[in-house]
């Protein structure tokens, strides 16, 4: 069996985060997002699982499997894959669209932008807010489950959001709501 398709399906293991465990929340994606779930789904099935096979056959052929390490590593190999694929089916299966015409901008909600200025440090950030799976703060995405997210949601222009982080409470004041 070749190390790149153990690496790869050992991979999948390492990208789950504990949101991917609530299988019975509902995700909050964009269209876009959801048909690339949709597409990572069809590969793991049609082109990932049978890899996992077939390393496995390798694998067996290989001698007794009682000292096989690689025939272990395979089948372990195997059993995250098959983890990712039911994690993936179900936040596909708790999935709902957001439509951006139908975002009310006059408060924070999800997919709105917002920005804001951190009253602590006279920082201006504007952060788009989204649901977990697309949360990437380098980007400026954050979701709405996060203490920031959770703080800015509902507030309107004006108000001013206290986030409670480890570091003590943050206020931010909105500034602009936008899509």
């Amino acid at each position: 069996m070749s190390v790149e398709v153990l690496n790869t399906l050992t991979g999948f293991f390492y990208s789950f985060t504990k949101s991917d465990f609530c299988m019975s929340s509902v995700q909050y994606v964009t269209k876009e997002t959801l048909e690339q779930m949709r597409a990572e789904l069809q590969k793991m099935r049609t082109v990932d699982r049978p890899a996992a096979s077939r390393a496995i056959a390798e694998a067996r052929e290989k001698g007794d499997l009682r000292e096989n390490a690689e025939y272990d590593a395979a089948k372990e190999a195997q059993g995250l894959l098959e983890a990712r694929i039911a994690v993936l089916e179900g936040q596909i299966a708790t999935a709902r669209i957001v439509d951006e015409s139908t975002i009310d901008t006059s408060k924070v909600s999800i997919l709105t932008k917002v920005r804001v200025t951190n009253l602590n440090t006279k920082k201006e950030v504007t952060y788009q807010i989204v649901s977990e799976k697309e949360a990437d703060l380098k980007l400026g995405k954050i979701s709405f489950s996060s203490p920031i997210g959770k703080g800015l949601l509902g507030k309107v222009v004006g108000d001013i959001a206290e986030v409670v982080a480890p570091a003590g409470v943050i206020k931010f004041k909105v500034e602009e709501i936008s899509i």
